[in-house]
């Protein structure tokens, strides 16, 4: 049976009481951590006092780092593609075919 797992997220001086599945607990807990973390360090460095603009600071550093992970990948996809394509091109130029 598919138990779910009550827990309450501090974020932003809010509490939002979740019900999950047991094994999502820990990466909730860690997320709402890194969103603490992150919004503290926009209200010292920025001094900006809004919850609402220190939380769409938070999401777009969020948001822009897992876009830059998928750029970042694609374009590795597309080197190893390319010196796959060229060490294909070299044997194929050895094997004389």
């Amino acid at each position: 049976m598919d138990e779910k797992l009550k827990i309450k997220l501090s974020i932003a001086d809010r509490v939002y009481p979740l019900t999950i599945d047991p094994k999502q607990e820990e990466g909730l807990r860690k997320a709402a951590k890194n969103i603490e973390n992150l919004a503290k360090k926009f209200e010292q460095n920025y001094a900006v006092r809004d919850k609402q603009d220190v939380l769409a600071m938070c999401a777009l550093q969020f948001a822009s780092k897992i876009e830059q992970g998928g750029i970042d990948r694609t374009e590795g996809a597309k080197a190893a593609f390319d010196r796959l394509k060229a060490l294909d091109d070299l044997v194929h130029s050895k094997l004389g075919e």
